[in-house]
């Protein structure tokens, strides 16, 4: 019984012997072995076109022709030439020394193949010059103030100072760190304004009093510059004192972030005749 095979198609007559084999169960034992491979073989296409049916239709979009392709705007570009070289013109200066580096530098001959004939015997520096020493193309002396420098080249040149940005810009003195000042506050200021403001004739006898509207500039020097008359009362009284103004004592420049800077101001002046 182990050797009986039940798949075989003779089993199929066996069990269908005397009965209706043209009957579709009959048939369909019969063929089962057939139908079976053909379903197996047809599902395998249909998987393996639905699988790769991207790649297909990629192929297929990437032969056909581009429509943007035929609207390409094609420009000619015309190139300007070069401006002539002006031979008189003087050549550029040299590139500006190195400064020294911070270390002694002793020359290291470099490795130069020539013929037996033209070899120069040098000697590189020893042991001991290079503990305190760096080696360089050329022998220079060190300067220990100077500011470390890595991969980059020394030279003989002295050492640069740091730039100091100059601040020219004008401050609103709402917004300066230490106000500008006149030596001994502005009590001494008003005190100069009395005893040197000279009131002018026509405002005099037109009996004209009231508040001048100064303006000007308190340079990092502490002289006056730009100075303007905001309100004026006329009858020269504006003048005189834009004259008055010039010839003031320089005052305490306006401090910003520790430095003298140039600060706008405003300042009022009162003029009364019955303090003449």
């Amino acid at each position: 019984m182990a050797k009986l095979d039940i798949f075989n198609r003779e089993w199929i007559d066996v069990v269908f012997t005397g009965r209706n084999q043209a009957y579709g169960a009959y048939q369909l034992r019969k063929n089962n072995a057939k139908t079976t491979n053909r379903a197996l073989l047809f599902g395998s296409i249909v998987f393996i076109l639905g699988m790769s049916s991207p790649l297909i239709a990629k192929y297929i979009k990437g032969m056909a022709p581009d429509e943007d392709s035929n609207n390409i705007i094609q420009t000619e570009v015309v190139l300007t030439p070069p401006p002539p070289v002006d031979e008189a013109a003087p050549p550029p200066p040299p590139a500006a020394e190195p400064p020294k580096p911070r270390v002694d530098q002793v020359r290291f001959p470099p490795p130069v193949v020539v013929p037996a004939e033209k070899v120069r015997d040098e000697e590189p520096p020893t042991v001991e010059e290079l503990k305190v020493a760096d080696p360089g193309q050329k022998t220079i002396a060190g300067d220990p103030n100077a500011d470390i420098r890595i991969d980059e080249p020394v030279g003989e040149a002295p050492p640069t100072k740091a730039a100091v940005v100059e601040d020219n810009a004008v401050y609103d003195f709402s917004s300066i760190e230490q106000m500008p000042d006149f030596p001994g506050g502005m009590p001494k200021f008003y005190a100069y304004v009395g005893k040197n403001y000279t009131y002018p004739a026509a405002a005099r006898e037109q009996g004209v009093s009231g508040r001048l509207i100064m303006s000007f500039v308190v340079e990092k020097d502490g002289s006056l510059t730009d100075i303007k008359v905001l309100r004026d009362l006329g009858m020269g009284t504006g003048d005189e004192a834009i004259r008055l103004l010039k010839k003031a004592p320089k005052w305490k420049p306006g401090i910003q972030n520790g430095r003298p800077v140039r600060v706008q101001y405003t300042l009022p002046i009162m003029l009364n005749l019955e303090g003449q």
